[in-house]
């Protein structure tokens, strides 16, 4: 091959192979192979680099290497300073089940290392082997260093000027020094103060979950050491933990923690992928968030910070994406499982040049394959045995959730993951949906799973700005989403409420933009979501208006009120207790900076430190009365002589809800929620009672008169809580006959104790 664009790649590598001997090919200079070494056959289990005792008591390294198809796999080993010097190959003579493996004596851990899989180049059946490619170990435990994306990164000529050929033409320039190795880790088993970790291992139906971001969480916390401020350690730290324990949440779900890189279109124009889903390395902790090193330091890092918050009693669940990689499409860098077997790993379309993509990233892992099977289900062990996490939320998971083409629930992978004696006990959150056909799946996942309710979102937002054409939807997402999931034994803690996530705008922005401000991103305001389903409150962002910020404060206690109050697991958002803004972006995947980090000064405003306060004192309301956190779906049928039910509806006029109430315009709702005879048993099998409760939402502009339903649903109510007020503190000891009318005021939530 010969193009102006490869000699100019040539002379810009030529001070990279000054490093070595060179060679003459075809007229071009190239860098001299770098010495071989031997290595022993070792065994083709278990996959990746597995420090031990070899033959005769020599210590070293077993590598072992899945690569259907390859014609040759040679591992590298580098010992220089700089990110391309000091390489070494040994070939790996020994296959076993497309398996190639190998023994390296006196290779110890801290060993940075990759490989370079040799086979044909031929991209319209799929093949796309490079030897020039150093490649990411899919199963290494640690990475070191960062992935740019400079043209040598990928297999095929980007800068060829016949495009209709670009990705079709192999580029022979070496890319190891410029991309990350991984690192010999010694996982031979955890340090001894591992053995003293205890998982809270709370039930479903009391969890209280708290979506962060690792880095954007502890960033700018006064309380953090500067040095741990957007690490793991950073997360463990005492100061940290302290706001989770005061707040009264029982798991963080972390956005990703994988190993990640950035996408080309952002480092073009100056920013990196900070939410992270754009996964690499399926074993290996983010090295950018590690406080200690990365040469394997992280991987203990991560587990003092798993620790720390077991010792608090909160659980830790990963945000995972195992449903595509950061190799994008046929256009893509060749990275790692690109450059093992393509055909293999990725779900490719009957023109094999190009990827099914059902995830909008380029492409989509071949779940149905064993192999691709077995690396995710290797990972997701790995994360839970020697890791300690406590759960997972799967990114996208109806694409890991389809056979062949349609999603399938059925499919290998769930089939796998239900018998699995490890993955079956722990945490399993679906976001049950994907971009492809047929690719919505709210409510369709199996009985192990719980699921990311969006419909619960929808309808509470829509409620607040009062869009609902009426109350029955809201009348299901209140009460545990019974339609969705109440079949094959599922229960109300199959729903993770939200009203926020990650993606989207924070809960402080919902009540303060109409319009989405993603002018960050250099991508015209066209990325992100149109349909926000938010109410600015008359003004579009920031104002001065006192009425318009005092209503706006008004409305985010709605929202975390009704969010707390309702059935199923509630989600909250980092910093949404404090009323954290994004400035109106609600996509800021790239925005690595204030824009996306929590702001610590917010929790001693005077302005926004009550809402943390009513949110801590909603969660340990939750964790004081079962009626809140049901483990059963309500009946709505009398349990007793009296007629009383364990759930009622009641209108304004303090009557039971009928059809016809359902279906008319409303924007007062009544429900009551009985605490007498609660499904289930305690841990001592006695029965379960607790108070009884009436929660009034009015979403109307102006005040409204609510007449409290007399027996045998009460005879007095006690205030609880009413979000009318700026200060809660006053609401407890205010009583209320049963049958008067008590005045809501305009968008206002009343919690009442039935006495």
């Amino acid at each position: 091959m010969s193009s102006a664009a490869e000699q100019e790649a040539v002379a810009g590598n030529r001070a990279a192979d000054d490093a070595r001997p060179s060679v003459v090919v075809n007229g071009a200079r190239r860098a001299a192979p770098p010495p071989t070494v031997p290595a022993w056959p070792g065994t083709p289990v278990p996959l990746g680099a597995r420090f031990r005792t070899g033959p005769d008591q020599v210590a070293g390294t077993n590598f072992a290497l899945w690569a259907g198809g390859a014609e040759a796999v040679e591992l590298c080993l580098f010992d220089g300073p700089g990110p391309g010097s000091g390489e070494r190959r040994v070939r790996l003579t020994e296959l076993t089940h497309e398996i190639w493996h190998g023994f390296v004596p006196g290779v110890l851990p801290g060993q940075r290392y990759g490989f370079r899989v040799h086979g044909r180049w031929d991209p319209w059946t799929g093949a796309r082997w490079n030897p020039a490619k150093l490649l990411l170990d899919p199963y290494a435990r640690a990475v070191d260093g960062d992935f740019g994306l400079p043209p040598q990164v990928y297999g095929h000529v980007r800068d060829w000027p016949e495009q209709r050929v670009a990705d079709t033409v192999r580029d022979e320039r070496d890319s190891a020094p410029y991309v990350p190795k991984g690192v010999v880790v010694d996982d031979g088993g955890p340090d001894d103060e591992w053995t003293y970790d205890r998982r809270p291992k709370t039930p479903w139906a009391d969890s209280v979950i708290y979506e962060l971001h690792v880095r954007g969480f502890t960033k700018l916390h006064p309380g953090i050491p500067e040095e741990l401020r957007g690490t793991y350690a950073g997360l463990a730290h005492p100061a940290a933990i302290e706001h989770l324990t005061r707040l009264g949440v029982t798991a963080v779900e972390l956005l990703p923690v994988h190993q990640f890189a950035h996408e080309s279109h952002l480092l073009d124009r100056g920013l990196k992928n900070y939410w992270g889903y754009n996964s690499i390395g399926y074993f290996a902790p983010h090295a950018a968030y590690a406080a200690s090193g990365t040469t394997g330091e992280q991987v203990g890092e991560f587990r003092r910070m798993v620790r720390a918050l077991h010792a608090a009693g909160i659980e830790v669940i990963l945000d995972v994406v195992y449903n595509h990689t950061a190799e994008a499409g046929e256009l893509g860098p060749t990275l790692s499982l690109k450059g093992i077997d393509n055909r293999g790993y990725y779900r490719l379309q009957a023109d094999a040049r190009r990827y099914a993509d059902y995830t909008g990233c380029g492409n989509t892992l071949h779940v149905v394959q064993p192999h691709v099977l077995r690396l995710i289900t290797d990972s997701l062990r790995y994360w839970v045995t020697e890791m300690g996490v406590d759960g997972f939320r799967f990114d996208l998971a109806a694409a890991l959730a389809r056979s062949m083409h349609d999603v399938d629930m059925l499919s290998p992978f769930l089939a796998v993951i239900a018998q699995d004696p490890v993955l079956r006990r722990v945490k399993l959150i679906a976001e049950p949906w994907d971009v492809g056909s047929g690719g919505y799946q709210v409510g369709a996942f199996p009985p192990l799973w719980t699921e990311w309710n969006d419909r619960y979102r929808n309808a509470v937002r829509d409620f607040w700005r009062h869009a609902l054409p009426d109350v029955r939807e809201m009348g299901y997402r209140l009460s545990g989403s019974s339609d969705l999931y109440a079949w094959g034994g599922r229960r109300p803690y199959a729903s993770v409420n939200f009203v926020t996530a990650h993606d989207g705008f924070t809960l402080r922005d919902l009540v303060s933009y109409e319009r989405k401000h993603n002018e960050a991103n250099g991508e015209g305001n066209r990325d992100g979501t149109d349909d926000n389903r938010s109410w600015n409150c008359g003004t579009e962002g920031e104002t001065e208006d006192a009425d318009v910020r005092a209503l706006r404060r008004r409305q985010l206690r709605n929202l975390l009120t009704t969010l707390l109050l309702s059935t199923g697991v509630p989600m909250l958002v980092a910093g949404d207790e404090m009323g954290r803004t994004q400035r109106g972006s609600n996509n800021a995947y790239c925005q690595d900076n204030e824009i996306s980090w929590v702001d610590w000064s917010l929790l001693e405003d005077p302005e926004w430190r009550p809402l943390f306060e009513l949110a801590s004192r909603l969660i340990a309301l939750r964790h004081r009365h079962p009626v809140l956190r049901r483990r059963a779906f309500f009946s709505g049928r009398a349990h007793s002589a009296d007629g009383l039910r364990d759930l009622a509806w009641f209108t304004a006029r303090g009557t039971e809800m009928t059809e016809r109430d359902w279906y008319a315009p409303a924007a007062t709702l009544g429900m009551y929620l009985s605490g007498r005879d609660i499904p289930g048993r305690d841990e001592r099998g006695e029965a379960i009672s607790d108070d009884s409760f009436l929660a009034v939402l009015h979403a109307g502009e102006t005040p409204a008169d609510f007449v409290l339903p007399g027996p045998p649903w009460a005879e007095r109510y006690d205030l609880l809580v009413d979000t009318g007020r700026e200060d809660q503190t006053g609401a407890p000891g205010t009583a209320y006959p049963a049958g008067a009318p008590v005045r809501v005021e305009g968008r206002t939530v009343l919690l009442l104790r039935a006495g």
